[in-house]
């Protein structure tokens, strides 16, 4: 069962009221009875609400999927940062071999394909300093680097030397597609969002703005309407409702 989405709600009610008064508007302009112009609008309402829902719906799954799968891949990398050098060794020895790659641990040493593979995943990308010490120390031998992300100097510097790097994304994708993220992560209290956070975030002032220019178009477009009542008390309720965040509300 889908969560249910405030959000959403929201913006199909406020196209579909959107689309409602514009057609009683343009309807009643245009001399049309009045049950017809109530039918067709209402029609018209939930025509552009359905399609409003469809369309916002599609595009809030795919953000919703690429999120978590982002808040994933940075809680494994996480992990893997404060997780000890043995373990990491280990969990990249699982899931390199769970992915049919050649790769063995000796003591401290962990190679793939015969070179070399040096994690170093840390929370700030891995420095040029960093990577000029695993040039000295290997000297002409390839290796790869495994960690979060490089700093530019020390991409540069990689690339220079012929070496190869694994970044943050790459190292997601095999403990993914091996089924080898661990189920416990050494992770911090990740703050949810209450409804304090969310109410101060809906009366920000920075919202005072878009409900003074909806409410002044609405106010402007009552004068050009057959019935304009409709359009007088939204624009003038946004109007104090702008005034009223923009006295009262959250910074």
């Amino acid at each position: 069962m889908k969560k249910f989405s405030l959000a959403l709600a929201a913006d199909v009610l406020f196209y579909s009221v959107a689309a409602w008064l514009l057609a009683v508007g343009l309807l009643r302009y245009f001399r049309a009875e009045t049950w017809v112009c109530m039918t067709a609008a209402t029609l018209i309402a939930l025509a552009v609400g359905g399609g409003t829902f469809c369309l916002l719906s599609a595009k809030r799954e795919k953000r919703l999927l690429g999120k978590k799968e982002r808040e994933a891949r940075d809680a494994l990398l996480l992990h893997l940062a404060l997780e000890k050098d043995e373990r990491v060794r280990a969990l990249l020895l699982t899931a390199l071999t769970a992915d049919g790659r050649e790769a063995h641990c000796s003591g401290d040493a962990l190679a793939l394909d015969g070179n070399p593979l040096v994690p170093l995943y840390t929370m700030e990308p891995v420095s040029a300093d960093a990577v000029a010490q695993l040039v000295r120390r290997f000297g002409s031998e390839p290796f790869t680097v495994a960690c979060n992300a490089l700093t530019p100097e020390a991409e540069k510097l990689l690339t220079s030397f012929g070496k190869e790097v694994m970044n943050g994304d790459e190292t997601y994708a095999l403990f993914s597609r091996t089924k080898s993220i661990p189920e416990k992560l050494l992770c911090g209290d990740v703050p949810r969002r209450t409804a304090k956070t969310r109410l101060r975030a809906a009366f920000a002032k920075r919202n005072a703005r878009p409900f003074f220019v909806s409410g002044f178009l609405l106010l402007i477009m009552s004068l050009f309407v057959i019935y304009p009542v409709y359009y007088l008390v939204t624009g003038s309720v946004l109007m104090i409702a702008a005034i009223v965040v923009r006295a009262t509300g959250f910074a």
